[in-house]
């Protein structure tokens, strides 16, 4: 019988050094170290800060992963690293901790695409995905509708945000409302004790909008409407419902999303849903896809929370994946690309 792969993923595109090891569909050591509180008090990312955060985290974090899978480097089969898109720095420390390890074990590389990572983390936690599969990748960079045909081959992209992406909109809204960094799960909490009573407009879809762009997403018009909506109160004199403003808001984002994501599935005749990225954590995305799911008989899988946001343990799902179906490794002068197309699944 033959043994599956044994595979370390190292994932390094922005501010969380995650390690993570996978054996075939079995998460066995999921390890992070997050500088998110060193950019806390720039309301956002600072590349530089990632890339040395990542430096010194490296070593000790793909060994507590060792440690905690109950193995060495030697018993690896593969290591698969992060090789786009991202931070051009970050991804850079990644990508040579990873050629590192290969050669120094004498295993091979595979530098994977960050965002197919997202849409293969899913495996861990409910077997292998059924193909064709309709993807929704949401996070802090990325607002994504791929199909996903064979994930080991590549995956078609459907639409994607012509401006701000979901995330990033989500931060933007919760510093503006005073809420901390990063604006995701603040936002959720406060949306969960507010109302949907502020009409916030739906990005790309009205008649005209769906004609051109009726997979894409736009959140940019959305982020300026509650800032103007705030700016009017503080004018007034009046207070802002901080709560009220963030379900209104969260109820506009994940509208979109799951309206987007559920006819995209009918379209392509597709039967299975996916979401994943940070984004795909939100309480009220989940609730709101699987109720409009059910209504066509949709399955819908979302990973546990902390899978959706990123991690070591979902690069190694791909490259488990990659190692199972008889991807070719990469070399070890694979290159890192900070705008690596979803086109590719490997450098």
């Amino acid at each position: 019988m033959k043994t599956e792969p044994l595979v370390l993923g190292i994932e390094t595109s922005c501010d969380e050094t995650g390690v993570g090891i996978v054996r075939g569909h079995t998460l066995l050591a999921d390890e992070i170290a997050s500088s998110v509180d060193e950019h806390a008090r720039f309301g956002g990312v600072v590349p530089e800060v990632a890339s040395r955060a990542h430096f010194e985290a490296m070593v000790p974090t793909v060994q507590r992963a060792l440690d905690r899978a109950g193995v060495t480097l030697a018993d690896v089969d593969a290591i698969a690293v992060t090789a786009g898109p991202g931070l051009a720095g970050a991804l850079l420390v990644g990508v040579a901790a990873a050629k590192a390890y290969a050669l120094a074990a004498g295993k091979p590389i595979y530098g994977v695409n960050h965002l197919a990572a997202h849409v293969a983390v899913d495996t861990l936690e409910h077997g292998a995905l059924p193909e064709p599969a309709i993807a929704l990748l949401v996070s802090g960079g990325h607002s994504s509708l791929l199909r996903v045909d064979d994930l080991a081959a590549g995956v078609t992209p459907l639409g994607a945000t012509i401006d701000d992406a979901a995330g990033e909109a989500f931060d933007k809204v919760a510093r503006l409302l005073g809420l901390p960094f990063p604006g995701g799960p603040p936002i959720d909490r406060a949306a969960r004790e507010g109302q949907v009573v502020i009409p916030f407009p739906r990005g790309l879809t009205g008649p005209r909008d769906l004609a051109e762009h009726r997979f894409d997403f736009s959140f940019s018009g959305l982020k300026t409407a509650v800032a103007r909506w705030v700016e009017a109160r503080a004018r007034s004199g009046e207070p802002v419902p901080v709560n009220d403003v963030a379900a209104s808001f969260q109820e506009a984002v994940c509208d979109v999303l799951t309206a987007k994501a559920i006819d995209a599935c009918r379209e392509h005749g597709i039967e299975t849903l996916v979401i994943g990225g940070g984004v795909a954590a939100n309480s009220r995305i989940r609730a709101l896809a699987g109720q409009r799911a059910e209504k066509y008989g949709i399955a819908v899988r979302v990973p546990r929370p902390n899978l959706c946001t990123d991690n070591g343990a979902m690069v190694a799902a791909l490259g488990s994946h990659l190692v199972a179906s008889g991807a070719e490794p990469g070399r070890l002068g694979l290159p890192s690309d900070s705008a690596m197309p979803i086109t590719l699944v490997t450098a």
